[in-house]
């Protein structure tokens, strides 16, 4: 009997193994929004991120540290110390997070300096270009 009960206890352990190797190799989809993008600021910017449609997290927030921008997780203060909410457990989610997080920040970023440059190049058109409302 005892070897029975052994027996069960490695498929079970086995087969729990095999499910976490599984959960950490399945790509996660992540849905990030960019909430704000402040570049004079240490905190370049703030962002909310939805991960495979099932969870979201609010308060996720790109910041210039001193080897470049790096994505930091909500969190509270414990003393001196910060003490993330929630955050990824395996390198592979974390990598996946800060990918997709300072990707969305980037190509926010792009979009918002193209619109500022767009918006200056109407306001600096040349006379001949600018609209005559003389006589109307």
């Amino acid at each position: 009997m005892a070897g029975k009960g052994t027996k069960n206890n490695q498929q079970n352990v086995q087969g729990e193994a095999q499910s976490e190797q599984a959960k950490q190799t399945q790509p996660l989809d992540f849905d990030v929004r960019i909430q704000s993008i402040k570049p004079s600021d240490a905190i370049k910017g703030t962002a909310s991120v939805n991960i495979n449609g099932a969870f979201a997290i609010r308060g996720v927030k790109i910041i210039e540290g001193t080897n470049g921008l790096f994505v930091s997780m909500p969190s509270y203060k414990v003393g001196n110390d910060y003490k993330d909410i929630c955050f990824p457990i395996t390198p592979e989610c974390r990598k996946q997070l800060n990918d997709a997080v300072l990707g969305a920040y980037e190509q926010a970023l792009t979009q918002s300096q193209n619109s500022m440059a767009k918006h200056h190049e109407m306001q600096q058109a040349p006379e001949g270009q600018a609209m005559d409302m003389t006589g109307m």
